[in-house]
């Protein structure tokens, strides 16, 4: 019988579709520093941003056949050593598209308000009047230009919630030219709108966008908004960072905010999870979450299911 170790958990409808196609499932987490000891009893691992596949764990698993990761990123696995081992390596960059995009505008319209703050500084005994007059300053998301780093499935589905918002939209990507954006309202309607975005240059983007975000699959290396960027946005301008730790200079952040050039910051994702620099986190200009991007439970769901059609597709229904 063939084993799988979801490692980072799964959702309970990935584990019953496996379980009815045969597989034998384990979700105890086993510490990464034992990783090394009992995952050559398992033929495929199942992973989310926690474990990490490096050399070393995949040279001491010969029997290792597959290694799936819950999500966009592959950060955390040796890819290409992998594969040089004969070891298939699957991700699921669509199933927490909708989750990811709905996070970033949580984060807007969190420092368009003040939510933050408010969540804040209300449980902690702030005068109520004075704390209404320090947010009185507020604004609205419609009217407003959003620059979008990466018109991917998540790039895509932030456009769309953009768009159905009043907000014009200004994509840059490196390998897109264009892509077509379905908006559909709520079933049963059966309007549907269709929008064509066309990209342009960082630097065109980087002048006119009111607020930027990310959503690229950053791995690591110079940062894609560092000083050099900031310095060439508008003053007053709204980062918002879902993607991955790093994409976003912290140091070159942190600067911005100071003197004012970036108003405020949106953040899911930290250079040095699990600790994010203290400065960052009670900040009132940053609005700041714990990379909870995917974790909803339709996103979960969607992941679990992915998955698990795609090692069954691999090793074939038992």
């Amino acid at each position: 019988m063939i084993k799988i170790l979801a490692n980072d958990g799964i959702h309970t409808d990935g584990i019953l579709l496996l379980e009815e196609a045969g597989f034998e499932v384990h979700t105890e987490k086993i510490p990464q520093d034992q990783l090394g000891k009992k995952l050559n009893k398992y033929d495929a691992i199942c992973v989310r941003s926690a474990t990490k596949v490096r050399k070393d764990l995949i040279d001491l698993c010969p029997n290792l056949k597959v290694i799936a990761r819950g999500g966009v990123g592959l950060d955390n696995i040796d890819v290409d050593y992998a594969v040089e081992k004969g070891i298939k390596v699957y991700n699921t960059p669509a199933a927490s598209s909708k989750s990811v995009a709905e996070l970033t505008f949580a984060h807007i319209f969190s420092l368009a308000r003040g939510l933050h703050i408010s969540n804040r500084e209300l449980p902690r005994g702030a005068d109520f009047k004075e704390l209404k007059k320090q947010l009185s300053k507020g604004f609205e998301v419609r009217g407003r230009t959003i620059g979008i780093i990466g018109l991917g499935r998540i790039g895509q589905e932030t456009a769309r919630i953009a768009v159905a918002l009043g907000m014009q939209v200004i994509p840059v990507d490196l390998i897109v030219d264009e892509a077509q954006v379905d908006i559909e309202l709520y079933k049963p309607s059966e309007v549907k709108l269709n929008l064509k975005l066309e990209t342009v240059r960082m630097k065109e983007m980087l002048s006119k966008a009111d607020i930027i975000s990310i959503h690229v699959p950053f791995k690591g290396g110079k940062a894609i908004l560092g000083t050099e960027e900031i310095g060439q946005m508008k003053d007053g301008v709204i980062l918002i960072n879902t993607a991955r730790g790093g994409a976003i200079d912290e140091d070159a952040l942190a600067n911005g905010i100071a003197t004012g050039k970036v108003r405020a910051a949106g953040i899911d994702v930290f250079m040095n999870e699990p600790s994010p620099r203290e400065d960052f986190l009670n900040h009132p200009n940053i609005s700041v979450t714990p990379h909870i991007g995917a974790s909803t439970d339709e996103a979960q769901a969607r992941i679990g299911m992915e998955l698990a059609e795609k090692i069954i597709d691999h090793f074939g229904a038992l």
